[in-house]
């Protein structure tokens, strides 16, 4: 009887990474090019048309450019695209920035698009669903969504900075957040910053 051999190929694990139409295109685009530089990650991106707005606005980056860095482009208007279902299996979504437009579309289960459809099959398969949410202040109707998406299992990551970290740029604020983001679905990587105690941090000075 022959014995059936293992496949030496490794499935890489998947990401879906969304762009939407708030201000912080940086932060989608700095994590595809993370997982892209780590490798083992097959990131599957999806664009809002307000999200391709504020991508252009702030880095002059037209759809094509931000198609570069991902391994599947989907378009947001496709609700039958391999993401809508929750048989395709993924580590989870990062929607990075998230408009407030977004989240309310996320917390109420309103999938109009493939954006709020790939974030709904993500939250019943109970995966990992991560809100780079970018507004202040805010008004109660974005305190109550942002509960209702941590209530049924998202985590509501607004890009706070960590001063501790001493950042000396932009990049380096940005870096750190895409940093903690990538820590939450457990990618190892040495690109932030970390505290290890106030005693440590004073023997370093």
């Amino acid at each position: 009887m022959k014995t059936a051999r293992k496949s030496s190929r490794v499935r890489k694990q998947r990401l879906i990474v969304a762009l939407t139409g708030a201000t912080g295109s940086i932060y989608g685009l700095r994590i595809l090019e993370a997982l892209r530089k780590k490798g083992g990650w097959e990131t599957h991106l999806i664009v809002s048309d307000a999200g391709m707005l504020n991508a252009w606005q702030e880095y002059r980056l037209a759809r094509k450019d931000i198609a570069k860095l991902a391994d599947v482009v989907h378009n947001v208007r496709d609700v039958g695209a391999s993401i809508s279902s929750g048989s395709f299996i993924t580590a989870g979504m990062v929607i990075a920035p998230c408009s407030m437009k977004t989240l309310a579309a996320v917390a109420h289960g309103f999938s109009d698009n493939l954006i709020s459809r790939a974030a709904d099959v993500v939250l019943k398969e109970r995966r990992r669903l991560v809100l780079i949410t970018r507004e202040a202040p805010l008004n109660l109707a974005h305190i109550r969504n942002m509960a209702a998406v941590t209530e049924m299992g998202g985590v509501i990551f607004p890009p706070v900075p960590a001063f501790y970290s001493r950042a000396k740029t932009i990049d380096d604020l940005v870096n750190h957040t895409v940093g903690r983001v990538l820590d939450l679905f457990g990618v190892e990587h040495s690109g932030i910053q970390r505290w290890h105690g106030m005693r440590h941090d004073m023997i370093k000075d």
